[in-house]
């Protein structure tokens, strides 16, 4: 038996690029978008918006591009930490806490900023 992780990567991954971004996995709906090599997929709930999903997907992305500049694979494995920092500004338990990438970038950026100084600090 295959752990869940591996079930639904290769669920998403084996479906032909035509056919809808939607799954249905035990009791729960994946929703994937994939850019480029990266795949993004999420679990949720049946009676969840498969559309607001996909934005949320999207502006996910979209936040990380304008942080990394292209991001990239290797940006997501060396800079882990950042994404999850970046995932935890938009969502709050599963909904939706900002809408602007705007603020959500001013945000990472102060955060950056204060990381910076503790690290300086500390070099003295």
């Amino acid at each position: 038996l295959s752990s869940p992780t591996l079930q639904v990567s290769q669920m998403c991954l084996s479906r032909p690029q035509k056919l809808c971004n939607f799954l249905e996995w035990r009791e729960y709906k994946l929703i994937y978008k994939r850019y480029a090599s990266l795949f993004f997929i999420t679990c949720v709930d049946k009676t969840d918006n498969e559309l607001i999903t996909l934005e949320v997907i999207h502006q996910f992305v979209e936040v990380l591009d304008r942080y990394f500049g292209n991001v990239c694979e290797l940006d997501l494995i060396f800079n882990f930490h950042k994404a999850y920092y970046i995932l935890d500004e938009l969502l709050i338990a599963g909904e939706q806490q900002e809408t602007s990438k705007k603020a959500v970038l001013k945000l990472i950026t102060e955060q950056d900023a204060v990381c910076e100084e503790g690290a300086d600090k500390d070099m003295q």
